[in-house]
């Protein structure tokens, strides 16, 4: 069997619906309207920007469909309730309308779409969040990949930083969030090593996830991942159910860095690429430093029912933009 990973081909009868070229780049919705991406604004005291106070979801759009889209809104809802942001609420008709309109105006096939939840900001003089009046905005861009297909095909090199992750203690995991200053400077850690990306640890030593990604690993011949201290992420749960059809065990643990370095698989879960394959780890090539069984199989069985509608809603594309602009 070949080593080679495959992506579906796209369908070749859904037209581009793009009528305006300011929207090539993707769009935005902020204020109640819809604009060009270039043109979207964050208002500089909103809690948001100057307190990472905000929580994301980050839904992918795959040959003219939303993957999971149902899901997304309501890990979306969770995250709002746990962070108390209910001065401003946003039906979820209106983020479904929003988010079809902003795949829709820009014509996209495959398209990143992120719904975001900001404090927003209390009066002048006040540092009492209970006064900030919440702030609904979202974006759409062209897809994005952790990995590009060829770098797939070689997989990943990984660094493992002792840099801890923000502790469950601190800021639930659970909670989609912006707090990724642990990720950024541990990224320049990743780079000065030659390494392509990063996973951080936990307190105890443990790894935890890296920047917009899980992990999984075979470790003595059982596929493992971590057990805490991360998010429930999209695509690692998408993962554990081709894995139950599959007939492949999963079982979630507490992984050390020793133990990972014993792996004879790895790969990263994520909704900017699906599965991708990790060759090295610190410098250790990672089993054969090919792609291993197990992850060439759950990457083709993700990819394939995806291709064939798994988890999918069609974007509700029309000839030309007539979208209703409502403020919330």
């Amino acid at each position: 069997m070949s080593n080679k990973l495959v992506w579906p081909a796209h369908t070749t009868n859904l037209p581009d619906f793009r009528t305006d070229p300011a929207y090539a780049n993707g769009s935005a919705y902020v204020d109640g309207k819809i604009v060009p991406i270039e043109e979207a604004k964050v208002p500089l005291l909103d809690w948001g920007f100057l307190r990472s106070d905000a929580c994301q979801e980050t839904i992918s759009v795959w040959d003219g469909s939303f993957f999971r889209l149902s899901d997304h809104l309501d890990r979306f809802q969770r995250s709002i309730q746990r962070l108390r942001m209910d001065t401003a609420p946003v039906e979820r008709a209106d983020i479904l309308r929003v988010v079809h309109e902003l795949v829709a105006v820009c014509g996209f096939r495959d398209a990143y779409v992120q719904i975001i939840m900001t404090r927003g900001r209390p009066p002048i003089g006040s540092r009492d969040l209970r006064l900030c009046l919440n702030r609904f905005q979202a974006f759409c861009m062209p897809y994005m990949w952790v990995a590009s297909p060829e770098k797939q095909e070689a997989g990943m090199a990984l660094h493992i930083s002792r840099r801890v992750r923000v502790p469950p203690q601190s800021v639930d995991p659970l909670v989609k969030h912006y707090h990724w200053l642990d990720f950024e400077m541990s990224l320049f850690e990743a780079y000065e090593k030659g390494a392509d990306t990063v996973v951080l640890s936990d307190l105890h030593g443990n790894i935890t996830e890296g920047p917009g990604f899980n992990i999984f690993a075979v470790i003595d011949g059982s596929l493992r991942t971590p057990s805490s201290g991360i998010l429930d992420g999209m695509t690692r749960r998408s993962v554990m159910e081709l894995c139950n059809e599959l007939n492949v065990g999963v079982v979630e643990e507490h992984i050390s860095f020793e133990r990972l370095l014993k792996a004879t698989e790895i790969f990263l879960t994520t909704t900017a690429g699906g599965i991708i394959p990790v060759s090295s780890v610190n410098g250790t090539t990672v089993g054969s430093g090919a792609v291993g069984e197990q992850t060439r199989r759950i990457h083709h069985s993700y990819w394939h029912k995806r291709s064939s509608g798994w988890y999918g809603e069609p974007v509700a594309y029309i000839p030309k933009a007539s979208f209703v602009r409502r403020s919330h």
